[in-house]
């Protein structure tokens, strides 16, 4: 039996494409070398998946565990292709196994000046504001925001029981997804020290 012998843009795709849990937008197709024809060749022949506007998925990749995640982190790109979003708050509990409950949509944060032309779907919800890097970690290849940034964030917007919120902050301090350390540089910052008394269950 004669083995298939792939081209270089293919190599490249399939690895790109590997590395994303099998998706990938045009701009990085055309990057490598794959024109709009070529694109729509793909997609008729039955190589790709076109998932969205501007996003593919290879047919010869396995899907991951939440595909989900890796077409929304997608679709969150700039005019740039790179991608913006960071999921957080109930989804980022979720992600870290902080809580039982599944959201039913998809929450995430990004910066103050993102902007889509089209209408946000309703699979997502966005937050806008600021992160800094050591507010993030990446969980099944996507940025999330780390345990203690996730609970100050919820705490804040008042979406879960403080009861709730407090046996996620203990669990979450006992099995060392939140150090000490980030503790007290919380406590540092006014703007997360109301969130996080909330979430140690002190009272003014």
């Amino acid at each position: 039996m004669q083995t298939r012998s792939y081209t270089k843009d293919e190599r490249a795709l399939t690895k790109l494409a590997a590395s994303q849990g099998g998706f990938f937008t045009s701009k990085q197709a055309a990057t490598i070398g794959y024109t709009a024809p070529k694109r729509n060749y793909h997609v008729h022949a039955g190589n790709w998946v076109r998932e969205r506007r501007g996003i593919f998925r290879l047919t010869t990749q396995p899907l991951p565990p939440r595909p989900d995640l890796i077409l929304w982190w997608l679709w969150s790109r700039n005019r740039q292709d790179d991608p913006q979003g960071v999921y957080s708050y109930q989804t980022a509990l979720s992600l870290h196994e902080l809580t039982d409950v599944m959201p039913s949509r998809l929450h995430m944060t990004v910066p103050t000046g993102f902007r889509r032309s089209a209408a946000i779907p309703k699979a997502v919800v966005l937050h806008k504001t600021h992160l800094s890097s050591s507010d993030v970690e990446h969980i099944d290849g996507v940025p999330v925001t780390k345990p203690l940034r996730t609970l100050l964030d919820v705490a804040a917007g008042a979406s879960l029981p403080g009861e709730d919120l407090r046996t996620a902050f203990a669990g979450a301090v006992r099995t060392g997804k939140i150090t000490r350390a980030e503790i007290a540089a919380a406590q540092r910052d006014p703007q997360s020290r109301e969130s996080l008394r909330v979430l140690q269950g002190r009272k003014r």
